[in-house]
């Protein structure tokens, strides 16, 4: 029964027929696309790929861009948590537009920046075409993570034996910071806190506070040509850009 499962997943994933792949582009550097994303890039013939307005430029889009020169770019607003985008309609516009490439033989890949299971965008419109267009071949390409880039950066162990890591996006109270921080220190957890951003001021006091902004390590636009990596002591700058993260260890 579960070898029938097996080969099933597997010829599904073999199929010629158009495919919506959502593909993992990592978080800046092209070096670091995978063989696989490369192949899925270079197979569809639609790349739809997110914008936060019609005037900006697609990070995730950028990334690849030497492989998509020839095929159709189609941008999408994607609402990145800003208010005066509602999600519900932008999700179901996006599901619209790929579901019509797909109908008329066209496979779809949609860039994803990052990884594809870590405050992925893609996963709403995923969800959106597995619940109402089933009969849709998908696929998902992971790709290497701000996380993970940032911490081979700086050879810093994001988990070891005995030990447990939380990803969490940054909390915007003071209290909540403090005690998510005391109580990793109590029970050795790593934290990579994610989109630390406006926040960061908040973010400086308490990790002075609890005296652990010397060795709590900050990674910056990572893998893109303005990429910071340093200690949070040595950043003395009052604003902080949308792609950055912390990563802390309390040992």
């Amino acid at each position: 029964m579960i070898k029938n499962k097996f080969l099933s997943l597997l010829n599904r994933y073999k199929t010629n027929l158009p495919t919506l792949t959502i593909v993992g582009v990592g978080p800046g550097d092209p070096s670091l696309l995978t063989i696989a994303a490369v192949d899925a890039i270079k197979k569809a013939k639609v790349i739809v790929f997110p914008i936060s307005d019609d005037n900006k430029k697609s990070f995730a889009a950028e990334i690849v861009k030497k492989y998509t020169k020839f095929k159709k770019n189609i941008p999408i607003i994607f609402p990145m948590a800003r208010k005066d985008f509602d999600p519900d309609e932008i999700w179901s516009n996006a599901v619209e537009k790929i579901v019509k490439y797909i109908q008329n033989g066209e496979s779809v890949v949609l860039l994803c920046l990052g990884d594809t299971s870590l405050f992925a965008s893609s996963s709403n419109i995923l969800r959106l075409i597995k619940n109402n267009h089933a009969e849709i071949i998908t696929k998902t390409i992971p790709g290497i993570s701000s996380i993970s880039a940032a911490a081979a950066l700086n050879d810093f162990d994001l988990v070891k034996k005995g030990e447990t890591l939380i990803i969490k996006e940054c909390p915007s109270s003071e209290s909540e910071l403090t005690t998510l921080i005391r109580e990793s220190k109590a029970n050795k957890t790593v934290l990579a806190i994610m989109k630390v951003g406006k926040r960061w001021n908040l973010v400086r006091e308490i990790l002075k506070k609890e005296d652990i902004i010397n060795t709590s390590l900050l990674a910056l636009s990572v893998g893109m040509p303005d990429q910071i990596i340093q200690y949070a002591s040595q950043y003395k700058k009052e604003f902080m850009p949308y792609f950055s993260l912390i990563l802390i260890r309390l040992d």
